[in-house]
């Protein structure tokens, strides 16, 4: 199939012209882009889907909830509605999309809210009573009418942005030089040995510029599977016939944790947020036992009513340096606190 889209590299040089020039028209302020008077912080990445970006939010929320209102702003990718939308843990992911309705039932303490236009979703933050103290911007890495005073930039280890092509012949949604405007580079989905020689090189790849720091996660799997009847040890779920569920844009890191740990069980794979249809649901509510992931979970369990619907959380874990990236987060916020 890679070798299919490069075929496509002709299309890609278009596509090229046409972003490269629109960020320079936004770094030479020919296009404008708004700052605000508070922290914002952009989460994104350079390819379509696939990095990690709501586990990397959700670190960051930890890390600033005991002592900061946190909200949180999404696009709200795959919901069928538009405008602006205060989330809540009673929402449907059909409504504010699948990932803010996960931040919503995950943590009382924020805000989240969804809106397409970035500019627009902020006012409407800063005109509620309980006006947040910090902004997190979920997957708007390429919304440059927001001027963010921090970015968190996202590459998945085995897909780097320095060895992808744009789209159509490859994932990138920009050219490799956006990379620029971040201020961590934060490589995902690691090995848990890498090497601190491989880590060297993965930072020579990137050709990152002065002042950028970079970082390696990879994904740490919950003990536990949960469902609507509280939760179990996974393990526990070889007694049934398991279906893994996935809507994501890679299942293979959860695919290959689930083998190594010795579950067996069949994959069901669907595209990205995709939306269950009513045949889909039928053929669904016939199966023994639902493995999925979280977010796959908040838009399956209102459509399902079988017993044994699981979902495994994920959580982001530093390979090294972790008190590097907090400190680089918090001297961001409390610098822009004292302007």
């Amino acid at each position: 199939m890679r070798k299919l889209r490069l075929l496509l590299f002709p299309f890609a040089g278009v596509y090229y012209a046409i972003t490269l020039t629109r960020n320079k028209l936004f770094n030479a302020g020919i296009l404008s882009s708004k700052k605000y008077d508070l922290p914002v912080i952009c989460i994104g990445n350079l390819s379509v889907g696939g990095t990690g970006k709501s586990p990397m939010t959700e670190y960051v929320i930890r890390l600033l909830q005991a002592h900061k209102r946190v909200a949180t702003l999404s696009r709200g990718y795959g919901r069928t509605t538009k405008g602006y939308r205060d989330v809540l843990p009673t929402s449907l992911a059909t409504e504010v999309g699948d990932e803010p309705l996960q931040f919503a039932q995950k943590f009382d303490a924020i805000q989240v809210a969804v809106c397409e236009d970035r500019q627009a979703g902020i006012s409407r933050l800063l005109g509620k009573e309980n006006i947040p103290e910090v902004i997190l911007l979920d997957d708007a890495y390429q919304h440059r009418k927001v001027t963010p005073g921090f970015s968190i930039l996202l590459t998945a280890y085995g897909d780097l942005y320095s060895n992808d092509y744009l789209l159509p012949a490859g994932n990138l949604r920009e050219p490799r030089s956006g990379a620029s405007r971040a201020d961590v580079v934060v490589v995902t989905k690691c090995p848990s040995q890498l090497s601190k020689v491989e880590q060297e090189n993965i930072i020579r790849q990137l050709k990152t510029t002065a002042g950028q720091e970079v970082f390696f996660t990879k994904i740490a799997y919950d003990d536990c599977v949960y469902g609507a009847n509280g939760n179990v040890q996974l393990h526990s779920l070889k007694v049934h016939n398991v279906t893994l569920v996935t809507g994501i844009a890679n299942p293979e890191p959860l695919v290959n944790y689930l083998t190594s740990d010795g579950l067996s069980f069949n994959h069901k794979s669907y595209g990205d947020h995709h939306n269950f249809s009513a045949s889909e649901i039928v053929e669904l509510e016939k199966l023994d036992c639902i493995l999925t992931t979280e977010k796959d979970y908040v838009r399956l369990r209102p459509l399902l009513t079988m017993r044994h619907l699981y979902y495994l959380p994920i959580k982001v874990a530093f390979l090294n340096h972790s008190e590097n990236f907090d400190r680089r987060i918090t001297h961001f916020i409390n610098a822009y606190n004292v302007k």
